[in-house]
């Protein structure tokens, strides 16, 4: 089974900067995708961006241009690098994976999550 790693939250003001990583670890046969999601008390979780297996990346439109995501596959490690960063950044930000055990279908795992505050 994959299991994740999360760092790199923290309080910031706005303006301010943080990146977060992922590190998959465990049995991983194909990877699809990996990315991150966030959830603000009393909202919806939301995807914020992902990148897939071929390299292809996606993001929120609310983050474009203000958020990287990449990967190092030699450590199977996802970064987001959020830059410009605004108060209604503020969340819980969870990392996933995708990943196929050939030939069952596949699944994601996900992290526990980790705490990204941005206040003056």
């Amino acid at each position: 089974q994959v299991q994740l790693v999360e760092s790199g939250g923290g309080l910031v003001q706005p303006g301010g900067s943080l990146r977060l990583s992922c590190a998959a670890s465990g049995s991983i046969s194909s990877l699809i995708a990996m990315g991150w999601y966030r959830q603000a008390p009393g909202r919806q979780r939301e995807s914020v961006a992902e990148i897939t297996g071929g390299d292809y990346t996606d993001y929120a439109d609310s983050v474009k241009g203000r958020f990287t995501i990449s990967r190092d596959n030699a450590k199977n490690t996802v970064y987001l690098q959020m830059n410009s960063l605004k108060a209604e950044d503020t969340a819980v930000y969870y990392c996933f994976v995708d990943v196929q055990y050939r030939p069952r279908p596949a699944f994601r795992t996900w992290g526990r999550g980790t705490q990204v505050t941005v206040s003056s």
